[in-house]
């Protein structure tokens, strides 16, 4: 996010000034181009907010360090002059790379500050706490901004927004609505809560899919080096002596040729699908087909299936307050799935038919096609007694218990398949090599030979 601050001038000659923010620095000043020219205002300067580092000292105590951030280094010493320092140095930081904090220290925060405001501490006094223990330095400056913000009477919704690229969209949004609502705590414990099972959720997926797909994508550049590089050098020196090769060694060797001669082929076939496969999915269409395709996943795609109805249903039942608000917590419960595939299907076919066909909240879900049958029968029995709220808890519960049990024990699975692969293409290789043990010249005067091509190899 970028934040610029604009000094204009009406057309009877009154000065004003106001802040702006956005995505990048172009569509920024954009915004403050159209801003402009809707009111007849003649801008007269544009300052980015920027990170300045300073050096104070209070009477004579030992010089302090830190950083703020301001417009321009004139605020940052009036600021500071404010509060009783002598200014020894303010300078603009030459290199500010902002990396996204960690999602644990997100969690972190979220949920030590649902703690501190269930035992009624007051949010200005846990987030000061908040920012003195806060070690990375991106969410610390983020949780100052917005400290000082809300200090002046800032729209608590708006200000969190302005830091999505910090905690996330929804995270944002929902710690924006919880400093508005009338129930902070209860939106800040199901935003931990959210926030942890996601973590925990794509740990697991870590677990059952990348991880074994690095193990076997490393194996088979193993095996190739193998098969290509340092098989090849024995079993020439066989074929230089016009000996008889045994089948797997003949196999093989044909296979390193094939390789050697197709390098850039093979390279092409190895490096090229990811990548292709990585670009289309950065497609808007393309990441709605990823995220399609995942869900029907054999054994898998299940349990990611469940996993993203469980988020739903968790999320809408911390915004849900009646049924004349739902079509709000519905779009956003589907955007907090964080699939695209999800999060069409309700937002362009249930949505709809709720508000121009005014059906059901159960009918539109059938319609999208993205909930379970126990998930409809749940929600339908919910809709009709009137507490669909409580049921979409009780519905997140179960599929959380069923999710977690089944995910762990498909874990355990697979890493059982991936080590029976190792144990497998060791147990080739090593046959492969032993093989060559069997080879027998065809005459006595050809095992001096060899013996000494060998040892030419060695020194």
């Amino acid at each position: 996010m970028v934040e610029l601050k604009f000094t204009a001038i009406k057309a009877n000659g009154q000065s004003l000034t106001g802040s702006l923010s956005g995505d990048s620095l172009s569509e920024t000043k954009k915004k403050i181009s159209r801003l402009a020219e809707k009111n007849q205002l003649k801008i007269q300067s544009i300052e980015k907010k920027a990170t300045f580092l300073y050096k104070v000292r209070k009477g004579k105590e030992k010089p302090i360090t830190g950083e703020q951030k301001a417009f321009n280094k004139k605020e940052v010493e009036e600021a500071l002059a404010r509060l009783g320092y002598e200014v020894l140095s303010v300078n603009k930081k030459l290199f500010e790379v902002q990396r996204k904090p960690p999602v644990a220290d997100i969690v972190t925060f979220v949920k030590i500050s649902a703690e501190l405001l269930d035992q009624k501490l007051p949010y200005g006094e846990i987030l000061n706490l908040l920012i003195n223990d806060t070690q990375n330095s991106t969410l610390k400056n983020a949780l100052k901004e917005i400290n000082n913000e809300l200090k002046k009477g800032a729209d608590s919704e708006a200000t969190f927004l302005k830091y999505q690229h910090v905690f996330g969209k929804f995270t944002s949004y929902m710690l924006g609505l919880a400093s508005k609502s009338g129930n902070m705590t209860e939106i800040y414990k199901a935003t931990a809560k959210f926030l942890e099972r996601r973590q925990e959720f794509r740990k697991n997926l870590r677990s059952a899919l990348i991880t074994p797909a690095v193990t076997v994508f490393v194996l088979f550049l193993a095996v190739i080096f193998y098969v290509a590089y340092i098989f090849p050098e024995t079993a020439r020196l066989f074929v230089k002596f016009g000996i008889d090769l045994p089948p797997m060694t003949a196999f093989t060797l044909k296979m390193s040729d094939f390789l050697i001669e197709n390098v850039w082929l093979v390279t092409a076939f190895i490096v090229l699908p990811p990548i292709a496969l990585f670009q289309w999915s950065r497609t808007k269409k393309g990441r709605i087909l990823f995220d399609q395709y995942i869900l029907k996943i054999p054994v898998l795609g299940p349990l990611v299936h469940k996993t993203l109805i469980e988020v739903y249903c968790r999320v809408f039942y911390t915004l849900y307050s009646g049924s004349a608000e739902s079509i709000e917590p519905i779009r956003i419960a589907a955007e907090a799935t964080g699939n695209r595939y999800f999060e069409d299907r309700v937002k362009n076919i249930a949505i709809p038919m709720m508000i121009k066909k005014g059906v059901g909240m159960t009918e539109a879900f059938t319609a999208s096609g993205v909930f379970t049958e126990t998930a409809l029968s749940r929600l339908h029995s919910g809709e009709e007694t009137g507490t669909i709220k409580n049921t979409s808890l009780q519905l997140a519960n179960y599929y959380e218990s069923e999710t977690v049990y089944k995910l762990k024990n498909l874990i355990e699975l697979i890493q059982v398949i991936i080590a029976m692969i190792i144990m497998f293409v060791m147990i080739a290789l090593t046959l492969v090599s032993a093989e060559t043990a069997t080879v027998r010249p065809k005459n006595p005067a050809e095992i001096g030979a060899l013996i000494e091509q060998i040892k030419s190899m060695f020194t």
